[in-house]
């Protein structure tokens, strides 16, 4: 592919939806709650949160589940520094981000620009590639690729494996998806599965516990 940019356009509610995967990069009913719901919650956050607590996610997208996760633990007042690191193929353009970042107010965006507090990395690339030569581990995924019937390459048997690799013992994963095909390569992988309320119009989402 000669075109590693995100190609977006945007819903009359100025939700930004990949033309690539024709899907948006969040709830259209609310990103931020979705956010909240899904990989917050999911993962027992912020509860679970420590000094050197590290987040991993597939999809950094708009950056608004980095920036929730920022604003969780600075409200959580937790001494020390949070990790979070996020395998993204194609990469939102900083203006694009800004608009769709704007219907939300309060949110830290200064950790976009680096912050004592906080350590973002962001893996440029297919994350096929990139997961399995990272050296590092989380405590808690967010797997946030777009939709599995539209991006069934973020979802595949081989990467949940990566990710499972790539977690500390009794981590977590969370994901807006109840697609049995992944609940399937997540159980494959080592984790314990299940399967819970979603978020707005998503019956279901899953949780999982690596074993």
């Amino acid at each position: 592919m000669t075109d590693q940019r995100a190609n977006i356009a945007w819903s009359a509610e100025g939700v930004p939806i990949s033309t690539r995967f024709d899907d948006p990069y969040f709830s259209l009913a609310d990103g931020l709650e979705e956010t909240r719901h899904v990989f917050l919650s999911g993962n027992d956050l912020p509860a679970r949160f420590r000094d050197g607590f590290h987040v991993a996610e597939l999809g950094f997208g708009t950056g608004l589940n980095f920036l929730a996760t920022v604003q969780a633990w600075r409200a959580a007042g937790i001494p020390g520094r949070l990790h979070f690191t996020s395998f993204e193929a194609f990469p939102m353009s900083d203006s694009d981000r800004t608009r769709a970042l704007a219907a939300y107010d309060g949110l830290p965006v200064d950790a976009l620009s680096g912050a004592d507090d906080v350590n973002l990395t962001i893996v440029e690339g297919d994350a096929r590639e990139t997961l399995p030569r990272w050296d590092g581990c989380a405590d808690a995924w967010f797997l946030d690729g777009f939709s599995p019937a539209k991006n069934p390459e973020l979802w595949e048997e081989p990467l949940l494996a990566e990710v499972a690799r790539h977690t500390a013992p009794q981590g977590t994963a969370a994901t807006y998806t109840a697609a049995g095909f992944v609940r399937r390569g997540l159980e494959a992988a080592g984790f314990s599965v299940t399967r819970v309320t979603g978020y707005g119009r998503k019956r279901h989402m899953t949780r999982a516990v690596l074993a």
